[in-house]
């Protein structure tokens, strides 16, 4: 604290004075930083303008060729990337398959199982053109694990 105020509070009142002086002598001419050239402020009425000052910039740049733009009949369409072999594998008894889920598997198993799985299927890790495939295999592997992990608690 300096003479009963905080620094922050000390730093208010100076700032409040600097503006009541700046309004009486007539100085203020709104936001402006000192310091820069009129080109990186917002532009005011005085002063000489900088916006057109950029033809000596360009006059040392040497010439450059134009560069030729393919016409738009020209370019070849992407070919679709192939589908992985795995994202065709649709059925419950294909991916249950993959996941080889045992009777013996515990709940720390099946939680690696999943993860694995996800690696190579999760929807964001694949092209989007092939998003559907891998949200039907997700979601069929996720209601076979959950399916698994609810028998560990009958038993």
């Amino acid at each position: 604290m300096l003479f009963g105020q905080s620094v922050f509070q000390s730093v208010l009142t100076r700032l409040r004075e600097e503006q009541d002086e700046e309004v009486a002598e007539g100085t203020e001419t709104g936001f402006r930083i000192k310091g820069l050239g009129l080109g990186f402020v917002a532009p005011t009425n005085e002063g000489p303008s900088a916006a057109g000052d950029t033809e000596a910039y360009f006059a040392f740049l040497p010439e450059l060729p134009e560069l030729e733009q393919p016409a738009p009949d020209e370019e070849e369409p992407a070919a679709a990337p192939p589908i992985p072999p795995h994202l065709l594998r649709l059925t419950v008894e294909e991916i249950a398959g993959e996941l080889a889920i045992t009777a013996t598997d515990t709940e720390a198993t099946l939680a690696e199982k999943r993860r694995r799985f996800a690696k190579a299927n999760h929807p964001d890790g694949v092209a989007p053109e092939f998003r559907e495939n891998a949200n039907i295999r997700m979601k069929t592997a996720n209601l076979l694990i959950d399916t698994a992990i609810k028998g560990l608690f009958w038993r």
